[in-house]
């Protein structure tokens, strides 16, 4: 289900704070992240390569124009919430992408987040040093 022209399919990914909303629209080969170029918003070679793999993995590189508004976190947890985005959202416009994208992981959140301090410790588990004297 390719989208009519004009329009787009929306996918949400989502990485420890990181909030990424994907927009496929047909045709093109453009890609953004809030309203600047990729190579110019994700400087890190391992990023970019990792947001291109579901791309990659689907061959769909120059069928779409990519455009996507990614807040909160870090810069490897934006990339990662935008690969799951992307994912999400080449699944919306085919269905026989499933497997491929199952099988590559990257429709899969990641549900690792930083655990919470706990009273009595200096961190989430770090205890204060126990002295016996």
């Amino acid at each position: 289900m390719t989208p009519p022209a004009g329009r787009y399919v929306e996918g949400v990914g989502r990485r420890k704070t990181s909030v990424a909303r994907v927009r496929l629209y047909p045709a093109g080969g453009s890609f953004t992240v809030n309203d600047r170029p990729v190579e110019q918003y994700f400087t890190r070679a391992m990023d970019l390569a990792n947001i291109q793999q579901a791309l990659d993995t689907t061959g769909t590189k120059d069928k779409f124009t990519v455009s996507v508004h990614v807040n909160g976190g870090g810069p490897s947890g934006q990339a990662d919430a935008v690969r799951h985005g992307l994912a999400r959202a080449l699944l919306k416009t085919d269905e026989a992408l499933h497997t491929m994208l199952r099988k590559g992981g990257y429709l899969t959140r990641d549900p690792r987040i930083k655990e919470r301090k706990k009273p009595g410790l200096k961190r989430a588990r770090k205890a204060p040093q126990y002295t016996k004297r």
